[in-house]
Order: structure tokens, then C-alpha cells, then sequence
């Protein structure tokens, strides 16, 4: 029977050792919509038994998948993969319900998360060794790749499909078992629908486990847990760091995408209008709560007065609203405590001399009290110290700076402690080019804007941005730990 993904479906179990339980203890976390704010489900709070009981399951299954044959694991996969699209209309209407999200970014989630399962199906035939020469003579030395174990995902609730997925796909085709704590704020979309749709695949049980919760009960418990061999988490740079530091004391590998400031750098000679169709996608798309969004618009002198009015002016067309209306492009802000943290930065840069040109204020919605759609927003007159600026906003804002020479760009673009993405409108490619060569930053796109995301593209961030990378075979080197064999085929002389 097909799996029941309606967001009236009864989601308050977790699902450990493939069967779908009660929690050992008796609270629960409740699912808000940020369009209606009202409760749309209920889910457990696991508790440490509940996370105990997980990596025990995860454990006992994934001694058994190490052994599969690469077809199986490649069948998964690809039959998972199957399942998000074909429930894709059910899945974009969970994250409009528990993320958020509107059609654009729903539809963008399966698509990624797709994506990220098909390439993940190349990965078990590509888990093979190498022979490598020796130096004694009549030996042959085999390298092998083999599974961590229990690999740990956490993910959070921006963009909770495709952010649990791009973890959760790879260590499956890898031979590991998963245990997936999701965000608080979206425990169905990512996480429980990943159990259900991976059940619907044929996964074997106890291969994925899924303890719901919050990070302040069970955070601790999951990340230090003696069966976790990897820990792959998304989230920001200081929740990252205290991550980190856990996994490190229980010498797990940490994979973890971080926090970003990303630029984008616009020329005196770049396309203006190409340069601002990309600036409203890059910082409006999903309210500009993006880890990869335009966090600062560094923009030349010369054009600078023109690219304000012109985002100006596309920021006030665009259309917002409920996220279950599907013209809104800018929907509600996933919380109270997001939004009003972003109207601070907003008050502080006005504060210290900045322009307030657009935005800056919550809109009402019908019916709807303590409203989080917060207005497109841009600021003109933006310095790089500014409260806007130097923090990673993680809204629906535009702040822009201006330079008056390529290296002046660079420099402030550089200015932060992050390195996740960025993007480079120029002249032409080959000035683009050389503009993103020097920025110091994991990724950046050359006449684009910054969000991008293609799973056979290895994608990392450098500085306070992360450590490890995701995507492409790059993600086996996490997944995996290599064997040395060696083989003496002859007898070896010793010294004595």
C-alpha cells in the first residue's frame, strides 16, 4: 500500500528499526504553519532511549547492507528517487505547510532531491579499490573503499528535503545505515517523509531511523553516540562549531555545511538587467531563507544609483502571501524568533546611516495574527560593518554596497569569516572569471547568482563555511574510509 503523505496523516510515530513506534516518553512537538500559524500536526519528542534504540537498529541492519550487492543499493536509489516524483504534488504541499515554502521552492526541492538520489545510484558500482606498487618485493597491496557504519544526518528546516537527501542518498548507496534527527520546526518533510518514502523504495528495515526532537533534548545524544561513525549536519557556524567539537571527541567524521555571507559582485561594465534578474532570484527565492542566498549586493560605483531603483522596483512587484497561494513567490518566514531577528539587523542598519528603499516591515495576512511575512526589502547606502551585512540575515533582504574598483570588490567580499557561494556579473565570462578566481569562497557562479546546486558538482565552503563536500563521488571520501591489503605472494626476507 501506497504510503498516506497528506499532512491529516498520522505522523506522531517514529520510525526505528523499520517498524513505525512510540516514543518512550509522552511529549510532543507541535508542526505550525507559518502562513496560517495555526497546527497542522503533532509529532514525538524522542527521548534518549528513543535515539539508544535507533542506533542499535542502525547498527544490526547495516552489518547485513555492507554485504549487498552494488544493484541492490542502485536500485534503491533509483526507486527512491521514483517516489519523489511520483508524490511530488503531496510533497510541495507538506512544505507549504510545515516549511513555508511555495510552489517555486517546493517544486525546486523534489527536483534537487531527485537529482541527488539518481547520482547517488552511481555510486555503489563505483566502490571498488586500486592496487597500488610496493616497495617489498613479492608484495601487491590492495586498497579497498568500505562503508563508515551509522552515518548521523541532521538537517534543518530551510530546505528540509533536499538538504536531509543530498546525506541520507549517498549513505545508503555507500553501504551505511542513517539515523536522521530533522529540524524541530520541519520533522515531517525532513525527516518521517524520508522514512516513508524510503519504505515505499525498498529499503531494507533498520537502515534508515528517524528520532524527532528537539536539539536541546536530544542534540547530544545523537551527535556523541557511540555507534555514530559520521555526522553530517546544516545548519549555522556556532551550532556548527559545539557540532563539530562533539563529533571530534567521539572521532566521528564531521561533514557540515555552515553559515554564508555571499556576495554578489556586479561590475561597471555587466549587464545590469541580467545582473538584477539574478539579484531578485538570489535574494528573494524561499524569503531569502537560503544558506546560498545573496547576503550583499556589491555593486560599482558608477552603476550603483541605477541597480538600487531597478531592484527597488522588482521588489515591490513581486508577489507575496500565503504559501498555499500558488502566484506567491515571497511567503511567510518559517518563525517569530527568524523574523524578528531580521527586522533587527534591518532597525540596526538604518540606524547607522543606511537607506531603508523598500521593505523593512512585517505585511498582515488575513485571518492571521502575529503575521511572519516579512516585505521584500532593500537597503541602499550599506556599509560592510552593518548589521545587515555582516551577519548571515536569512531573509527576504537586500543590502547594497557599493565599490569603486575590482579589488575594492574582492576585499570586501573577503571581509567575512565566511565562504559558501557567491556570483560575478561582469563584462564578459573571461573578466567574470578571473573576478571569481580571487574570491575566497567555495562557490561561485559567473553570470548567475548564487544558488546552485547540481549532485554530480561537488559543493563545499571554505573558511567558517564548513568542512567536507557533498555532492559528485567527492561525498564517498565522507561516506567511506579506504582498507589497506597487502598480499605477499612470496617469502620476505627480515633483517633478523
Amino acid at each position: 500500500m501506497a504510503p498516506e503523505l497528506s499532512i491529516e496523516a498520522d505522523w506522531n510515530r517514529l520510525s526505528i528499526g523499520g517498524e513505525w513506534t512510540d516514543s518512550a516518553g509522552d511529549d510532543e512537538i507541535p508542526v505550525l504553519d507559518p502562513s496560517t500559524r495555526e497546527e497542522v500536526a503533532r509529532v514525538p519528542a524522542a527521548t534518549e532511549a528513543d535515539v539508544d534504540a535507533a542506533y542499535e537498529a542502525a547498527a544490526d541492519a547495516q552489518a547485513e547492507w555492507q554485504e549487498a550487492p552494488p544493484a541492490e543499493r542502485e536500485r534503491v536509489a533509483r526507486n527512491f528517487a521514483e517516489a519523489l516524483q511520483a508524490y511530488e504534488d503531496e510533497i510541495v504541499d507538506l512544505l507549504a505547510h510545515e516549511a513555508g515554502g511555495s510552489r517555486i521552492m517546493g517544486e525546486t526541492s523534489v527536483e534537487i532531491a531527485t537529482d541527488q538520489a539518481t547520482q547517488a545510484a552511481t555510486l555503489p558500482r563505483q566502490m571498488g579499490g586500486e592496487f597500488a606498487a610496493s616497495n617489498v618485493p613479492g608484495k601487491e597491496n590492495l586498497v579497498r573503499r568500505e562503508p563508515q557504519g551509522v552515518v548521523t544526518v541532521i538537517s534543518p528546516w530551510n530546505f528540509p528535503l533536499n538538504l536531509s537527501g543530498r546525506a541520507i542518498a549517498p549513505a545508503i548507496s555507500t553501504g551505511n545505515a542513517v539515523v536522521l534527527k530533522p529540524a524541530s520546526n520541519t520533522p515531517i518533510t525532513g525527516g518521517l517523509l524520508m522514512a516513508k518514502l524510503y519504505e515505499e523504495a525498498g529499503l531494507p528495515e533498520g537502515l534508515i531511523n528517524v528520532v524527532t526532537g528537539s536539539g536541546s533534548e536530544i542534540g547530544d545524544a545523537v551527535v556523541d553516540h557511540p555507534e555514530s561513525d559520521v555526522v553530517s549536519f546544516t545548519g549555522s557556524t556556532p551550532v556548527g562549531r559545539d557540532v563539530a567539537a562533539k563529533a571530534g571527541e567521539n572521532l566521528s567524521v564531521a561533514a557540515m555545511e555552515l553559515g554564508g555571507n555571499n556576495a554578489h559582485i556586479v561590475t561597471d561594465d555587466a549587464d545590469l538587467e541580467a545582473a538584477v534578474d539574478s539579484a531578485v532570484f538570489g535574494s528573494f527565492v524561499h524569503q531569502g531563507q537560503v544558506c546560498i542566498s545573496i547576503n550583499r549586493h556589491l555593486v560599482h560605483e558608477s552603476i550603483y544609483d541605477e541597480y538600487v531603483s531597478r531592484l527597488t522596483e522588482r521588489a515591490e512587484s513581486l508577489p507575496v502571501g500565503s504559501a498555499h497561494d500558488g502566484d506567491t513567490i515571497v511567503a511567510p518566514i518559517i518563525d517569530e524568533s527568524q523574523r524578528d531577528e531580521m527586522l533587527g539587523y534591518v532597525e540596526e542598519t538604518v540606524e547607522a546611516g543606511a537607506t531603508l528603499e523598500t521593505g523593512g516591515e512585517t505585511v498582515e495576512m488575513e485571518g492571521v495574527e502575529d503575521s511572519l511575512l516579512v516585505a521584500p526589502t532593500v537597503l541602499s547606502g550599506v556599509e560592510n560593518g552593518m548589521a545587515a551585512a555582516c551577519n548571515e540575515h536569512f531573509g527576504p533582504i537586500a543590502p547594497v554596497i557599493p565599490f569603486s574598483s575590482v579589488d575594492e570588490a574582492i576585499s570586501l567580499h573577503d571581509a567575512v569569516e565566511h565562504g559558501l557561494s557567491g556570483s560575478v556579473h561582469a563584462g564578459d565570462v573571461g573578466t567574470g572569471l578571473e573576478i571569481a578566481e580571487r574570491m575566497d569562497t567555495g562557490n561561485v557562479h559567473v553570470n548567475d547568482q548564487p544558488i546552485n546546486d547540481e549532485a554530480h558538482v561537488p559543493f563545499s565552503g571554505t573558511k567558517t563555511s564548513g568542512v567536507g563536500t557533498y555532492n559528485a563521488t567527492e561525498i564517498m571520501d565522507e561516506m567511506t574510509e579506504t582498507k589497506w591489503i597487502s598480499l605477499q605472494h612470496e617469502k620476505r626476507e627480515y633483517p633478523f
